[in-house]
């Protein structure tokens, strides 16, 4: 392919709740000679060859004849296969230094803000108590089990442990990290439960995955370690948790806290019990936010080297779909 001809080919850029300004303007900026446009905008579809996605409305990639590769601008892919339209060409994941590094400072703060009592000091601080005499272990003497050991996950892990924490891990095929006492599948899952005394989930949405997080896992940690009950945070997909069972858990005394980044239906509903929980800390799907400046160099680097012929860089397995 000349590059006259590659850099004809348009890009869509199809987003919700997102506005698309910033995008478009960065992609001017990084993608020079290569138009981006817009799902309602008047184009020639026949010469859109690339679409980056996030939560793209149903059929906004379809008749798209020349389309040869999509992009999701997030990184987890669930979204992408919610459209029943979605054309049968590659898709890829874009892993950036910008978007590891939000969430490793969001499983750090909140493995902290556990560990450290945080949510009971503002509860003191609001009550105008002052109360010393409670034992704050040591980092070394607190395990994090983190499920997902991918790019995210394993950049986690390696920051806690800078910290002291003790750090296990499960994923779905074997993984080795240093330092990391690793589990993986089926087989590994009931092990791995019994290891951690804050749980993070890093996990994709897939077919496997969907309301993991539930209470025959919760049953299956261990019952008591240096900070009482198991405590979960959840900053992968809201798919993989079963909100009903986590409230249970909380009451019943098998979780002592959670954090939660992701839901089952965002934005959260107002009557969601979860908002008034006192165990619950709730953030608003904020763990990681895609930055344009960050990611839009790392989609032209992908797209011009497909065009070289080389070989596609996180490229997404659809049985898996992740």
């Amino acid at each position: 392919m000349s590059e006259k001809a590659a850099k004809s080919g348009k890009i869509l850029l199809a987003t919700s709740g997102w506005d698309p300004a910033i995008w478009i303007e960065n992609f001017a900026d990084k993608a020079k000679g290569r138009e981006t446009v817009l799902p309602d905008g008047d184009f020639n579809r026949e010469d859109v060859h690339y679409a980056a996605v996030w939560k793209q409305q149903p059929g906004s990639l379809k008749d798209l004849p020349n389309l040869k590769l999509i992009i999701s601008l997030g990184a987890g892919v669930d979204h992408v296969f919610h459209d029943p339209f979605i054309p049968d060409v590659p898709i890829v994941r874009i892993i950036s230094p910008d978007l590891t590094m939000r969430m490793t400072e969001y499983v750090v703060w909140q493995v902290l803000d556990h560990h450290r009592l945080g949510r009971r000091y503002r509860q003191q601080q609001s009550e105008k108590i002052w109360h010393e005499d409670r034992r704050q272990p040591a980092a070394n003497e607190v395990t994090v089990g983190i499920l997902g050991l991918g790019v995210l996950g394993s950049d986690a892990a390696e920051k806690l442990m800078n910290i002291g924490f003790n750090v296990t891990g499960w994923s779905r095929r074997e993984r080795q990290l240093d330092g990391v006492t690793t589990y993986h599948g089926a087989d590994g899952f009931k092990a791995f439960l019994k290891t951690a005394d804050i749980f993070v989930s890093l996990l994709p949405l897939t077919p496997d995955t969907k309301g993991l997080l539930s209470m025959s896992m919760f049953a299956q940690m261990k019952e008591e370690g240096p900070l009482g009950a198991p405590v979960l945070i959840n900053a992968g997909r809201g798919g993989s948790q079963n909100e009903a069972d986590i409230l249970a858990a909380l009451d019943r005394g098998i979780l002592s806290a959670v954090t939660l980044d992701v839901f089952q239906q965002e934005p959260l509903p107002t009557d969601s019990p979860l908002w008034t929980h006192p165990k619950v800390t709730i953030t608003p799907h904020a763990a990681a936010a895609s930055s344009a400046s960050a990611l839009v160099p790392a989609i032209i680097q992908q797209i011009e080297a497909f065009e070289r012929g080389e070989v596609l860089q996180n490229l997404v397995d659809r049985s898996n779909q992740y």
